[in-house]
């Protein structure tokens, strides 16, 4: 045991702090959609140079040098427009300098496996808890190299990291990389073109508490009428009072409708971003707003009614449910996505199999959701992995980051909580203590479905292993050496003590004498002694 990490405390995860719905602005008319297009492109070559700008000042960046873009925003356009670009260049630069970080982490550790290995003799044997030697000479001399590249990685990162130098491109990197890959990616030039403008056009405003309906910029209405507050140069395409353009549609929100009506009738702060799709040539508005941090429900009031356990896995959610004494109830469920495909089709994948869990869980009538506090960032490197590709994929594929967000925002529209544990050894120990004794000739148990009941027992407070020691009373080897688990060697461990045949009271049967000779004595003694005391079976155990 002193070679296993120590496990973090379970704790509840916070409930979300934002709100973010999306609507079509259908039946957009000719003019609306050159107006559109137009204020898009504008804004978004102010966005641009304001970028540029935020990007050179680096390190040296103050409030008067913000103050100084904003006033020079400001007379080409509006004091709030300006507001809302100089605001995303700081979320953009802030964005890219965390990046920044996260490769300088990734390059260092692969450094230090790179060296480590390097430094072993060539084929030396590994152990669990460290790489061994590469496998021949020709292996150790390519990560030789590799090294070589990876230091001079680091050092060109590093030094743009002290002098707050950062990559960005309005518009996106892979989007611009397929500019030299049309065919692959099944586009003509005048396709991406228009994807890569739509891309780059500013068409955003944030919300101010206590204007009209919560914004000035973009303003909708109870209704859902949408109107834009026009640039000083693009005042004259204005078909409303006071420099507005108002389009001849109207939007609505099917999701969280009536909290974004009652916010806007409210007068109370809302976000508004307006984007082309040019794939579906479609327009869409999407509104957010901030909710307030709302305390999160104490730990054991979401032990209290049970929780569910699920294993995050490359395709699917494993899930098994558990009463609050850490005993599986039922049968475990399975939840499958295909993470394939494009963006938007991975997400609803994942949106999907979450709306299948979480209705199920409240069903139940558990209070809480177990799932693992994952974080492969460090993971899944070639380093740490070596030639384990398909393996560096499969932990890939898992939608840590996107799962989290998603989960609790979900969660909390449910009334459940989101109680999230330690990884550590939750799939090695769950199929050693609970994979065997739950399967029957009904139900089929796997490594994964196991995972999930030693999730939800460690988010209840319980020990993964099934077993525990007897009261002092009832330890038939009067106080014996029986602890909380069986020896490695004990037969038949992990399932229910079995019965023995024969008297169960510890006198002399009548024919003890006859027998006394043909049999060894206290055998009986001894198979129950190799036996360990269970506690509390559980239904499926027998």
């Amino acid at each position: 045991m002193a070679d296993l990490r120590p496990v973090a405390a379970a704790f509840v995860a916070l409930g979300p702090s934002g709100v973010t719905v999306r609507g079509r602005l259908k039946h957009l008319t000719g003019q609306d959609e050159r107006v559109l297009r137009a204020v898009g492109a504008y804004q978004g070559g102010l966005a641009s140079r304001d970028l540029k700008t935020r990007c050179a000042d680096g390190l040296e960046h103050s409030a008067e040098s913000w103050a100084v873009r904003k006033r020079g925003l400001t007379g080409v356009s509006s004091s709030r427009i300006a507001g809302a670009i100089t605001k995303a260049s700081h979320d953009q630069w802030a964005l890219a300098r965390r990046c920044l970080a996260a490769h300088i982490r990734s390059l260092e550790a692969g450094i230090r496996t790179l060296r480590h290995r390097l430094s072993l003799p060539v084929g030396a044997r590994g152990t669990k808890r460290a790489a061994g030697g590469y496998r021949s000479r020709g292996e150790w001399f390519h990560k030789s190299r590799r090294l070589k590249v990876l230091e001079d990685r680091l050092a060109a990162a590093v030094a743009d990291w002290r002098s707050g130098r950062v990559r960005v491109v309005r518009g996106g990197k892979r989007l611009l990389h397929t500019r030299h890959h049309l065919a692959e990616a099944g586009l003509s030039e005048g396709e991406w073109r228009q994807r890569w403008e739509a891309e780059r056009w500013f068409l955003a405003a944030d919300g101010e508490s206590g204007k009209r309906y919560g914004n000035e910029t973009i303003r909708v209405t109870p209704d859902g009428r949408v109107s834009v507050k026009l640039p000083a140069p693009l005042a004259h395409l204005a078909n409303s009072a006071h420099g507005r353009y108002t389009l001849a549609c109207t939007v609505g929100f099917a999701h969280r409708g009536g909290e974004w009506a009652d916010r806007v009738e409210g007068h109370r702060a809302v976000a508004y971003r307006i984007h082309f799709d040019a794939g579906r040539g479609r327009w869409y508005l999407t509104a957010s707003w901030q909710r307030p941090i709302v305390r999160t429900v104490p730990l054991e009031a979401a032990r209290a009614g049970g929780v569910v356990g699920v294993d995050t896995n490359a395709g699917h959610f494993a899930a098994y449910r558990l009463d609050a004494h850490g005993n599986p109830v039922g049968e475990p469920h399975r939840f499958p996505y295909d993470l394939s495909g494009s963006a938007a089709h991975r997400d609803a994948q994942v949106r999907h199999a979450l709306t299948r869990l979480l209705h199920w869980a409240g069903r139940t009538g558990v209070t809480a959701i177990a799932i693992e506090d994952l974080d492969f960032s460090a993971e899944k490197t070639r380093e740490k992995h070596g030639r384990r590709k398909r393996f560096r994929q499969l932990i890939s594929g898992l939608p840590t980051g996107k799962l989290k967000a998603r989960l609790v925002s979900m969660a909390a529209e449910q009334g459940l909580a989101i109680v999230a544990v330690d990884p550590a050894y939750t799939s090695m120990w769950g199929a050693q203590h609970w994979q065997r004794p739950l399967t029957a000739p009904h139900r089929k148990m796997s490594r994964h479905d196991a995972a999930g009941i030693a999730i939800g027992r460690r988010a209840l407070g319980h020990p993964i292993r099934r077993r525990t020691t007897p009261p002092r009373a009832h330890q038939s080897d009067a106080h014996g050496h029986r602890t909380v688990q069986a020896a490695s060697g004990a037969p038949g461990r992990e399932g229910p003590r079995p019965r023995i045949p024969g008297p169960r009271t510890r006198s002399v049967p009548p024919d003890a004498a006859r027998t006394r000779a043909t049999r060894t004595p206290k055998t009986v003694r001894d198979v129950r002694s190799a036996r360990m005391w269970v506690q509390d079976p559980h239904p499926g155990t027998e």
